[in-house]
């Protein structure tokens, strides 16, 4: 089990403050966000009507995840949204199926990367709240259906991001813990290579579309 104990991390101190970094997660997120960058280069390069690999594949995404965008809100509003909903999960499919490369590491294995999506998707969804309701009709929500359940209202929105942040990081922490367990026990001959694809493509690839789906529900919950 020492290899979750094994952080690689950069401490600085600023204004009397102790920062530290975790840097395989920083480097393991720009890892995935390069690749990102090359096949968002590739698949509009020359693109056609026939269209070449890379290109069908960026449709299948861009077309499937429209849908679904337009299907939670009005067409209107997927035009500002679809973009978050699209490149958020592609982003998550990466960072949960990148431990199956030898040497590298999943991102999302670190708490702070779902939990720093899941406030983003948190505060983007109450800004869409107050942008199409209006500040008070925002708020009267909150009121609903009786007066003095405000409070618990208040505390099931910020359960939200619990929720949807620990879900991921679980799973994923999960399986990494699982894979290391029985990698002891059978000394790597056969169930551990089943265990990275179960739980790096079957796994991150549910836990993904949840966390995506979750917060398109989120915004449609607060515009609607």
């Amino acid at each position: 089990m020492e290899e979750l104990g094994k952080i690689w991390v950069w401490s600085i101190k600023l204004a009397g403050y102790q920062l530290t970094f975790n840097v395989t997660t920083i480097l393991m997120t720009l890892i995935v966000m390069g690749i990102l960058i090359i096949f968002a280069h590739y698949a509009s390069r020359n693109a056609g009507m026939v269209p070449h690999t890379c290109q069908l594949i960026g449709e299948f995404f861009v077309g499937n995840f429209w849908k679904l965008t337009v299907d939670a809100l009005d067409e209107e509003m997927a035009k500002t949204y679809f973009p978050l909903i699209c490149a958020l999960f592609m982003f998550l499919w990466c960072c949960n199926v990148l431990g199956i490369l030898p040497g590298l590491e999943e991102p999302t294995k670190d708490l702070n990367t779902p939990l720093g999506l899941g406030i983003m998707g948190f505060f983007l969804a109450h800004y869409a709240g107050i942008k199409t309701k209006g500040f008070k009709g925002y708020i009267k929500e909150y009121f609903q259906p009786i007066f003095f359940m405000a409070p618990l209202n208040v505390v099931g929105e910020l359960a939200k991001v619990i929720s949807i942040s620990f879900r991921l990081y679980g799973n994923i922490m999960g399986g990494s813990i699982i894979i290391i367990v029985v990698s002891y026990l059978v000394y790597d001959l056969i169930l551990p290579p089943f265990l990275y694809g179960f739980f790096g493509l079957f796994v991150g690839t549910v836990q993904a579309f949840v966390f995506t789906m979750l917060t398109l529900v989120y915004i449609s919950v607060q515009v609607k």
